[in-house]
């Protein structure tokens, strides 16, 4: 197989007319010669004047001051524990009073965020790990009382309490079961689309416990098979069956799962808890008021156009509204969990003037004042300090760039950081230090660790200074405006020994999703595109309409007819690119992964002959595939917007496909599931539309593990390569 790769890349070099320069391949990219440095595990103290970190090899958790940005002592360190259980540390987490400590181990993923592992607890210092459960071999969730006293836990959909001073573990639930109850833990469509994996929180106090139990008995189940070819083994007649992977999983318009608030109380069991929401309602996050000691729970309604902050009295169930907000369309996504809570006040994000801005509340429920304003988005909130400075990254410098600000009780704002491209910020709980990490495209991460009041460095933590920058190919950002009068941004990848003169053939690269942003100067680690370019292509990426870091009604300008806006912009695109003097238009391609995938097919049949060939991984084909959460989001329901489903159908328009296409996806893929294509391929035969198609055993939406993710790109570079050489 390498050798008929070779073949076909020096005969694409030739049709080419030229001999570009050898560059990367495949193999390249993965090599730790091009994987970047970064601080890992970072965790500002409670006392403002510390930090931890994972050492590099993850076998230490080490305490920082911020003053020199060197270390003070050592937390943990499994190779001084005795007999120890653990060879590297996944990940920790500290009680509020930073002695109690619980570290993981052998992660097992479920889906992309959630994970049994197993746990240990110690007392900083101490080097002693005793496991968090004796009985139960993985829990999930694992959380610390704030007093460091107690852990909850997750196995198998139940709750559990651990009693650190006697070892004691109270079951607080006994309904768990797969596919049908789960307590503190989300059901699948949570985890994907609200990014929670627990629904699980603590009280101030340490005394009790509110959780959410997702009933989802009534949502219908997705067949998956598991064909177990990872094992190898077939030496019985039961290996050689496909396993039964099923889970639930809600297609949009269908039923979903029936979400309740719960709280258990040390010694006076669990109660359920009355809000005033309908059954549809989500309730996609819970934690406590710090002051009060109220639970909160946000709700948010099917249509997520409306939102509520509920605090609710564990000790007699009633309840009040906090906050709530309104829109048109939809809640923006990052504004559904983000809410941030201090003694006096809570900050929560709104769109309600037409971009993403910090809005600052008091405990009554009033608005107190409107912590940042203009035509720009704030993108992160970090903090707040004693003085009522609030502290966020924002697009101020435009769409592009990201920096990190600070803005005071009068409404003047000031630019903590120094440097034009991306900057990202942890600031500890004062907002005194901050560990800024700044990258633009040409340059990979450098971790600073900043005075915040003197504004000074402290240190340089890593700067990569090592990284082999000559070996890649840089980008060049650029802007056009299509026939709609659309400004969009974009970003161009040429060879280095780049001509003029010669014509290139161009692959467009895009995402196109929601709230989402690929043109940014920002890093990026090593891609496929560092293996294609220097064989003689062209690489572009425009951001069309329904992205990012342009406000609100840009981005929600494809409400209820998700794709139709982005995929005429990615046809503009490309337009735009053949009108180049360097571009062949003959020999222009477009590919994409998820949403980029169905987009890749939206193009490719609406743009009439304007794609030479495409390639599309794991796409949605239709909507009404797809899962309730995201779909209805952007879409509403099948019930009240056929047309709208019907228009953003790339099934309904695979007799349109116009070029060569090659279709991928994993057989194991359990967010676009693998029917999308089958039934999208259905429709090319039926069109007697020919096609490739390249198919992953068991792999799932990312496509990855035993060389699934090496072998996918060496063959869609090969298939570039094979249908845009000029000779063909």
């Amino acid at each position: 197989m390498k050798f008929l790769y070779s073949v076909i890349i020096a005969t694409a070099c030739l049709f080419s007319g030229y001999l570009p320069l050898c560059g990367m391949e495949v193999d390249d990219i993965f090599a730790s010669k091009y994987q970047t440095k970064s601080v890992s595990g970072i965790r500002p103290s409670t006392d403002g004047v510390h930090y931890t970190c994972l050492s590099p090899d993850r076998t230490c958790i080490v305490r920082y001051a911020y003053a020199t940005g060197l270390p003070v002592d050592t937390l943990l360190d499994i190779k001084r524990v005795s007999d120890t259980p653990m060879k590297l540390i996944s990940g920790y987490s500290l009680g509020d009073d930073e002695k109690s400590m619980l570290v993981f181990t052998d992660a097992e993923m479920i889906y992309r965020r959630s994970y049994k592992a197993k746990y240990y607890v110690t007392r900083t210092g101490s080097h002693v790990l005793q496991p968090l459960s004796i009985r139960f071999p993985k829990q999930q969730i694992a959380a610390l009382s704030p007093d460091g006293t107690r852990v909850a836990f997750v196995y198998e959909n139940n709750i559990y309490v651990k009693n650190l001073a006697d070892g004691t573990e109270t079951q607080v639930t006994a309904d768990g079961e797969k596919n049908r109850i789960r307590n503190g833990v989300t059901d699948w469509v949570y985890e994907e689309e609200f990014g929670q994996t627990s629904l699980m929180a603590w009280s101030p106090d340490s005394r009790a416990l509110a959780f959410v139990r997702t009933d989802e008995s009534g949502v219908p189940e997705y067949s998956m098979q598991l064909f177990r070819s990872e094992s190898g083994k077939y030496d019985r007649p039961q290996d050689v069956y496909p396993a039964d992977a099923g889970f639930k999983y809600p297609v949009a318009g269908a039923d979903n799962s029936r979400v309740s608030l719960h709280v258990w109380k040390d010694g006076a069991g669990t109660t359920a808890v009355d809000l005033p929401v309908d059954a549809e309602t989500y309730l996609p996050a819970v934690t406590f008021v710090p002051t009060t000691g109220e639970a909160l729970v946000t709700a948010l309604n099917r249509l997520q156009n409306h939102i509520r902050l509920v605090a609710v009295n564990i000790h007699d169930g009633s309840h009040r509204i906090l906050f709530e907000d309104r829109s048109d369309a939809y809640i923006h996504e990052d504004d559904i969990t983000s809410a941030v809570f201090y003694p006096d006040c809570f900050v929560a994000f709104s769109e309600r003037d037409g971009y993403r801005h910090l809005y600052q509340y008091g405990y009554d429920g009033r608005l107190q004042r409107q912590l940042t304003s203009g035509a720009w988005e704030v993108t992160a909130y970090y903090g707040r300090d004693a003085k009522g400075n609030h502290y966020y990254q924002s697009d101020e410098e435009g769409a592009l760039y990201r920096a990190v600000y600070c803005v005071d009780k009068k409404g003047k704002r000031r630019k903590l950081s120094t440097r034009k491209g991306s900057n990202a910020a942890w600031f500890n709980p004062s907002c005194t230090y901050c560990i800024n990490v700044y990258s633009n495209a040409s340059t990979p991460p450098v971790y600073t660790l900043e005075d915040v009041r003197r504004g000074r460095l402290v240190r340089t933590l890593e700067d990569n200074a090592c990284y082999p920058l000559s070996d890649l190919i840089g980008k060049e950002f650029f802007t056009f405006t299509t026939d709609d009068g659309v400004t969009l941004n974009g970003f161009i990848m040429k060879p280095a020994d780049f001509d003029s003169t010669r014509r290139y053939p161009v692959v467009m690269t895009q995402y196109s999703g929601p709230g989402s942003q690929q043109v940014l100067d920002k890093w990026s680690s090593p891609d496929w595109e560092q293996v294609l370019v220097p064989k003689g292509f062209i690489v572009a990426c425009v951001d069309g309409r329904g992205t990012g870091a342009r406000g609100r009604d840009f981005r929600q300008c494809t409400y209820r007819q998700l794709g139709v806006l982005e995929a005429r912009d990615q046809i503009a695109a490309a337009r735009y690119m053949a009108a180049q003097p360097y571009v062949d238009a003959s020999r222009v391609a477009i590919w994409g992964w998820s949403f980029g995938g169905y987009m890749t097919l939206m193009a490719m049949s609406m743009s009439d002959g304007v794609y030479k060939a495409g390639v599309a991984i794991a796409p949605v084909t239709d909507w009404r595939f797809y899962d309730t959460v995201y779909t209805e989001r952007y879409m509403a329901t099948p019930q009240e917007n056929a047309a709208g489903y019907d228009a953003s159908s790339a099934l309904k328009r695979a007799g349109d496909l116009s070029g060569d296409l090659l279709i991928v996806a994993g057989t194991a893929d359990d967010n676009v599931h693998y029917p999308n294509t089958l039934r999208y391929i259905d429709e090319l035969v039926a069109a007697d539309k020919q096609f490739e198609m390249q198919i992953y055993t068991d792999r799932n939406h990312s496509i990855y593990g035993r060389n699934a993710r090496p072998h996918l790109y060496k063959r869609f570079i090969r298939f570039f390569l094979q249908h845009l050489s000029d000779a063909e």
